[in-house]
């Protein structure tokens, strides 16, 4: 069970499920990222004799397990959702600590680069930006234009 929930958390970069089973999978994800930080063929091999599905082992050395190199542990995080309705059952929300683009795949079929997202504020920074120089660039109403208007409607005569 914690093989399968690993596969999925490393192929759809988070999953809810229950406390207990997150806590497995967890356990079960981040040898698998840590061997996959490794990246020698015995590693490769306990990778897939781990996770069971090669597929998954293929993008965990090529795409997860780079983005992770410069951390030491803690790949993934648990955040608490509350009780299930109906049996009360604690959930919870397990994801990868790092985003990484599960959607991206060259023509080929093999994964691409990792992904990772860029801090908020600087996308909003940059929104900011794009919407005062659509704010410059956009034309004035001319004053004349204005002016001419009022001239002729004082021009005509009140009957």
């Amino acid at each position: 069970m914690g093989a399968n929930l690993a596969t999925a958390l490393l192929t759809h970069g988070r999953i809810q499920t229950t406390l207990p089973k997150a806590r497995l999978a967890r356990e079960v994800a981040e040898k698998a990222i840590t061997l996959g930080k490794d990246g020698s063929l015995h590693a490769r091999r306990q990778a897939i004799s781990l996770l069971r599905n090669k597929e998954v082992t293929y993008s965990l050395f090529d795409r997860i397990a780079p983005a992770f190199a410069d951390v030491n542990g803690g790949y993934t995080r648990t955040l608490k959702l509350g009780p299930r309705p109906g049996d009360a059952a604690e959930m919870v929300l397990l994801e990868l600590t790092t985003v990484i683009d599960t959607e991206t795949e060259d023509a080929e079929g093999a994964a691409s680069a990792p992904v990772v997202e860029e801090p908020l504020e600087e996308e909003a920074a940059e929104e900011e930006a794009a919407e005062e120089e659509a704010v410059e660039d956009e034309p004035e109403e001319e004053p004349e234009a204005e002016e001419a208007e009022a001239e002729e409607a004082a021009e005509e005569p009140v009957a």
